[in-house]
């Protein structure tokens, strides 16, 4: 009892590593421009995709009228190109006047009206990435009030046009210069994705202090080769990331391109329920106003949101590689639960996975099963064999409950099969490897 007393005293410090602005408890979720749009400024030819005010509202409206709001997609983050090519008279950053005719406060307000928030673009450097005027460390003061007096919700702050010395500086600056406006201001930047990969040159602890979520990886493209390279690298070096994230700190694996061109149906629900397992911020990148029904239902599945969004906050881990091409993911969950993914890598035909939770280290006991994306649920004993059939690059997913008077709860004597495993604290919550 004592040596978990203490586990559950690391962990209770451990929160006070985040961010304090009170922020993003659980991973933030929304819509993001870029992957989808880039930087369309064509509005003359391209009217309804250039990036526009009326892009963002359009979005917005398809958030608060198509369900989207109600399942926690809140936020509609503008990305690069927006603004002018000059600051203003007194050194502000000012919108594209002819693509924002009312400002960013105006569309601010917009979001406002309908329950959601507005994410600006913002670049630790002298430049954006796509060349539009960027934040030095003379004028981040200065852009941090700008934003605030605009009544923006969150800012991705990018590294383009900036060497390490200056993000050293410059990124803990602009976390500072936010609070100090005295707007909640929810921060992500991407610090990590420009230092040089692993092993990290930003310690992650203190970047849990500073940011609320953070860029580790290259963007994100609209094809299945991009979205795996992603997971992969994510996974790979789970050992280092998944103790770095928590309520209020997030790692960020890049926007959700489920609903565009690149993705099968299968491979949009492998991608929701890598990100899930994750605990990653759910953007999605796509054209609200056109987006297919197959992919709206991936996309609006409450219980596997409710999974991405459980407050426990623990970044979930792959367990398993197995020689077939079959991958296990685990998550663990509040109140004892868990998330099980089986994934296939094969690319011939559906796969029949044959485990049973007991193998999974899972202790002895009867649990409810849900089938995420069937929606089926059946009671399985820890050591009764079980199939599951996975399709090429898709994957099955399971919600673990346990019963009441026997919460299912992982062995410690020993290592999980792969690089971590959890203990639990006294109220039966897994604790992170970071807690050991």
């Amino acid at each position: 009892m004592r040596v978990v007393v203490v586990f559950f005293t690391l962990a209770l410090c451990a929160a006070t590593w985040a961010l304090d602005n009170g922020l993003m408890r659980t991973p933030p979720m929304g819509w993001l421009a870029w992957e989808r749009f880039r930087c369309d400024i064509d509005c003359d030819n391209d009217p309804k995709n250039c990036i526009s005010e009326q892009l963002f509202m359009d979005m917005a409206d398809r958030l608060s009228e198509d369900g989207w709001r109600e399942l926690g997609y809140v936020y509609v983050n503008i990305d690069d190109c927006w603004s002018s090519m000059k600051r203003d008279a007194q050194g502000r950053l000012q919108a594209d006047p002819k693509r924002f005719p009312g400002g960013i406060a105006k569309l601010a307000r917009y979001m406002h009206d309908r329950g959601l928030k507005l994410g600006i673009y913002g670049d630790m450097g002298t430049h954006t990435c796509g060349g539009y005027p960027g934040t030095t460390l003379d004028t981040i003061t200065l852009d941090a009030q700008t934003f605030a007096d605009w009544e923006v919700d969150m800012l991705k702050f990018d590294g383009c046009y900036s060497n390490a010395t200056e993000q050293a500086q410059g990124y803990p600056s602009m976390s500072k210069a936010l609070n100090a406006t005295g707007r909640p201001i929810g921060y992500s930047c991407s610090w990590p994705a420009y230092q040089g990969g692993l092993p990290p040159k930003v310690n992650y602890t203190e970047l849990g202090q500073i940011c609320n979520l953070w860029r580790n990886y290259g963007d994100i493209e609209d094809s299945w080769g991009s979205v795996l390279s992603v997971a992969d690298w994510f996974f790979e070096n789970q050992d280092i990331l998944a103790p770095a994230a928590g309520p209020g700190r997030w790692n960020d694996p890049d926007m959700l391109v489920i609903g565009d061109f690149g993705l099968s149906m299968d491979q949009s629900r492998s991608q929701m329920a890598m990100w899930a397992v994750m605990a990653a911020p759910l953007f999605m990148s796509n054209d609200l106003r056109t987006i297919s029904s197959g992919a709206r239902t991936i996309l609006q599945n409450k219980m596997l949101i409710g999974i991405n969004q459980d407050p426990l906050g623990v970044q979930g881990i792959r367990i398993l590689k197995e020689k077939s091409g079959i991958e296990v993911f685990w998550r663990p969950l509040s109140a004892g639960a868990s998330a099980l993914v089986f994934f296939s890598r094969r690319t011939d035909m559906p796969y029949r996975y044959q485990s049973a939770l007991s193998k999974l280290n899972y202790t002895s006991g009867r649990y409810q099963v849900h089938d995420v994306f069937s929606g089926k649920t059946d009671a399985l004993k820890d050591s009764t064999p079980f199939v599951v059939s996975v399709n090429p690059s898709g994957v099955v997913m399971w919600h673990v409950s346990a019963p009441a008077a026997d919460k299912p709860r992982l062995h410690t004597g020993g290592k999980l099969r792969g690089p971590a495993y959890y203990r639990h604290d006294d109220n039966n919550n897994d604790l992170p490897p970071a807690f050991l």
